[in-house]
């Protein structure tokens, strides 16, 4: 079974099933996989940081929130804390604008929150592919440990 994940949402699954998300722009895909229960969560991140919304109430949206809201769910499935890894794509800058300016330099600044927060949750990010201009739909195999990557008009690739 292929279980989805939508845009400002995140879901668990183990082998041998596997977990997709489509159209990572600027947000960034994030997997939290553990090797030997085979059980991992993906969370599709929209913005760095959930202290600048008031009210919110979508932990998945945010890499501060959304990240923790995820290792919460994969420990409850049966990942064991010490061996988990991590794997992220996507933050792309999707639109040729003054990058100069950080509040539109969104895809740099969610893959940038997205390692501080897996640092200081102590999680060993192993594998990335994130930025430059182009949009990505993911695929993770926990059976395997393989992140599908995949854009239009280039040529797939696993991290």
């Amino acid at each position: 079974m292929v279980v989805k994940v939508g845009m400002a949402d995140l879901n668990v699954c183990a082998s041998p099933d596997s977990i997709i998300t489509m159209g990572l722009g600027s947000c960034i895909g994030v997997i939290l996989w553990d090797p030997v229960s085979k059980v991992c969560g993906m969370v599709h991140i929209m913005l760095p940081d959930s202290t600048a919304i008031s009210q919110n109430t979508n932990r998945a949206k945010f890499a501060d929130t959304g990240i923790e809201e995820l290792l919460e769910k994969v420990l409850l499935s049966g990942a064991t804390r010490s061996r988990l890894v991590a794997k992220i794509a996507g933050g792309a800058q999707m639109f040729s604008v003054n990058t100069n300016s950080p509040t539109l330099r969104i895809g740099e600044r969610n893959a940038e929150a997205t390692k501080a927060k897996l640092k200081e949750l102590n999680i060993k990010l192993v594998a990335e592919d994130t930025g430059d201009k182009y949009g990505r739909t993911v695929e993770f195999f926990p059976a395997t440990g393989e992140y599908h990557i995949r854009a239009i008009g280039r040529e797939g690739k696993i991290i």
